[in-house]
């Protein structure tokens, strides 16, 4: 199991209070699955993990478990600066149901390649789940070299995937010609997705597809049937909208999409912020238009 297709990094929705509405969260994982994404992927950047409790997060990785039932896959995040502690809590907390971890590289430490590599070996003789690493250099101010991540998939055989998010095309191309077989490549990136799969890419853990996840999901598995006319089309669709819900951070752009759409509010926890009237304006404007067209681009 490489973890190929669409994967959707679920946002975490927030009351007024700004405690866990499980309510909502329970709804986007149904909304994601019952439009054709291929697994969910809880406790990630997305979901602003930094801000849960241990508890919150375990009470969602169960819910995020109990929805997906066995219909899709379940990834869970477990990532941080500090090795022994991620160690600690792969063994703590209750996984029943978790196929596999996500794990970002360490940020802010700016390890070494070695460095790196040495996280990772004590992620991976600390569980038996499968693992899918992940290289954000934008977020940990480091980044997980070509050559790292081979190694590390040579020699781990837990060590299963990356999520790879950098925009560097030569480390791109020197994973899809060096990957050893079986092992995934996954784009973190949802505008770079497609050029990627045109690559040898497998597929991509998605921000967008938390709010058209059948319109994503569609784009990217006509890409990997290879028929990148129609691939494209949809892409052109959705460009817009992918660059509106970066351009103020993440999730707060994709949490106003999902307000629009009736999904759920776009609460967020201190110290993100909503975007301002501005963006939220030009949102709710493509918002409308791709509804119009919605039927026509899916076919």
């Amino acid at each position: 199991m490489n973890f190929g297709g669409v994967g959707v990094a679920l946002v975490t929705p927030f009351n007024e209070k700004k405690e866990i509405n499980f309510g909502e969260f329970e709804k986007v994982c149904q909304y994601v699955i019952d439009n054709g994404v291929d697994y969910l992927v809880v406790l990630g950047t997305t979901g602003e993990s930094v801000v849960l409790s241990k508890k919150e997060k375990q009470d969602l990785i169960k819910a995020t478990v109990s929805v997906a039932d066995g219909k899709v896959p379940v990834v869970a995040g477990f990532g941080g600066n500090n090795t022994y502690k991620i160690a600690e809590e792969l063994k703590a907390y209750e996984l029943t149901g978790v196929d596999a971890i996500l794990s970002v590289s360490p940020s802010y430490n700016k390890p070494t390649q070695e460095g790196i590599y040495e996280h990772y070996k004590v992620i991976a003789t600390s569980t038996d789940l499968p693992i899918i690493l992940y290289n954000v250099p934008s977020r940990t101010a480091s980044n997980i070299k070509a050559a790292t991540t081979i190694q590390l998939a040579n020699e781990f055989k837990n060590i299963i995937a990356i999520k790879e998010a950098t925009n560097d095309w030569n480390q791109i191309i020197e994973l899809c010609r060096n990957k050893p077989d079986g092992f995934g490549l996954l784009s973190g990136d949802d505008k770079l997705a497609l050029p990627s799969i045109s690559l040898g890419f497998d597929g991509v853990i998605s921000v967008i597809a938390n709010a058209t996840p059948k319109l994503f999901s569609t784009m990217i598995h006509k890409g990997l049937e290879g028929d990148f006319i129609a691939a494209r089309k949809i892409l052109y669709k959705l460009d817009e909208l992918i660059g509106y819900i970066f351009e103020q951070g993440n999730p707060a752009g994709v949490k106003c999409v999902l307000e629009h759409l009736g999904v759920c509010k776009d609460e967020l926890r201190l110290p993100l912020m909503p975007v301002n009237y501005d963006l939220r304006k030009r949102i709710s404007q493509r918002v409308a238009i791709l509804s119009k067209e919605l039927d026509g681009l899916v076919k």
